[in-house]
């Protein structure tokens, strides 16, 4: 090793002990809570462990995972850290080994945000389409309390984002939401690049669930049988009508729309039909001839309103949409400088759903 390779190593050494990156950035440490710990969060924990050595050598960024939530634990917080590695999260580790007297008191998230230090919290509880609650409080809640807040829930970004946005803007604070539509394709980031751009409309395929039952009832399945198959491959939910009568994509419409369009439409003013009137031999027809069909949505502005429809549509099987299977989605702008810009992802899995709150992560903090 020669003399200048060895000085600039013992120098990166230096500044890596005294709280800097090689590259130089000034590394932080920050505290972060877990609110619901199914699959998303879950995963998230895993690439945030893959990731970590890069995370504190390119941005800066070092964490700490200080609170953990959800139904079936309770609420586990430590400021210093939780070891989660090779945990059970059984009752008995809970109360004896976490050394978090904080799962006791915390009877709500404020007082588990307080306990845990929380900079950062990732939510993840289950959608309430009609409502958005209890995610939209458990977010003005991190806010209030001086955290960062970034969500894979829809319903906070369809009921509450102007208010959110709002207060984070007011707490100095971020509240992100990348991983809420497309997983972690980057839509709503991606039109914070362009600035001074308006969007007209859109059209596109949101929803994996449907696309895999339809191609299934393209192969002669029913849709009872469609969907069975579906919820054995891990695709669909136990209880799929969310799916199904076209309120996932409502909900996902809405929230791009809400957004990207910055109107605040709401859900019953979209026009939804679901796939639950479609018969089999409807569908293999329509493979047959060229025409199938897709759960499609559609967004445009018609003076200072904006319409929107979710609702099973025959398009061509050579087009961009009917190319579309499986469990991958795909989106259509149409803006005032680009007539036509397209999003396509292929097949998504866990990991990125979990690198969207990854990603916006990031953009709070870095």
């Amino acid at each position: 090793m020669g003399w200048r390779t060895a000085s600039a190593l013992r120098s990166a050494i230096i500044s890596y002990s005294r709280g800097f990156s090689p590259l130089g950035t000034r590394i932080r440490t920050y505290n972060l809570g877990f609110l619901g710990f199914g699959n998303v969060n879950r995963t998230l924990v895993q690439l945030l462990g893959d990731r970590e050595q890069e995370l504190r050598e390119r941005y800066g960024i070092s964490f700490r995972i200080s609170g953990v939530a959800s139904r079936r634990l309770g609420w586990i917080a430590d400021p210093k850290g939780l070891d989660l590695k090779g945990r059970g999260f059984s009752r008995a580790e809970r109360n004896a080994d976490f050394n978090a007297a904080s799962a006791a008191e915390a009877h709500n998230v404020r007082s588990w945000l307080s306990a845990a230090h929380a900079d950062v919290l990732f939510e993840a509880t289950s959608l309430n389409a009609e409502t958005g609650q209890p995610a939209i409080d458990h977010i003005r809640a991190a806010l209030e309390h001086g955290a960062h807040a970034i969500t894979a829930n829809k319903g906070p970004v369809v009921h509450a984002c102007r208010e959110l946005r709002d207060l984070a803007a007011a707490r100095g604070r971020r509240f992100l939401f990348e991983s809420t539509v497309m997983d972690g394709v980057p839509i709503f980031s991606l039109f914070e690049q362009l600035p001074a751009i308006h969007l007209q409309g859109f059209h596109g395929i949101l929803n994996s669930t449907t696309n895999v039952i339809l191609g299934e009832m393209e192969q002669g399945l029913s849709l009872d049988e469609a969907l069975k198959k579906a919820q054995a491959l891990g695709v669909a939910e136990t209880d799929a009508a969310h799916d199904i009568d076209g309120w996932d994509t409502a909900v996902k419409t809405a929230a791009l729309i809400n957004v990207l369009m910055d109107y605040p439409i709401r859900l019953d003013e979209i026009a939804r039909e679901g796939i639950r009137e479609l018969t089999t031999g409807a569908v293999r027809n329509g493979r047959r001839d060229g025409w199938p069909f897709k759960l499609v949505c559609r967004a445009k502005r018609v003076g200072d309103r904006v319409e929107a429809s979710v609702a099973p549509e025959k398009v061509l099987s050579t087009s961009p949409m009917g190319k579309i299977s499986g469990t991958s989605s795909y989106i259509y702008f149409e803006t005032d400088i680009f007539p036509g810009l397209a999003i396509t992802e292929e097949n998504p899995g866990l990991y990125a759903t979990a690198y969207g709150m990854l990603a916006d992560l990031v953009r709070a903090v870095a």
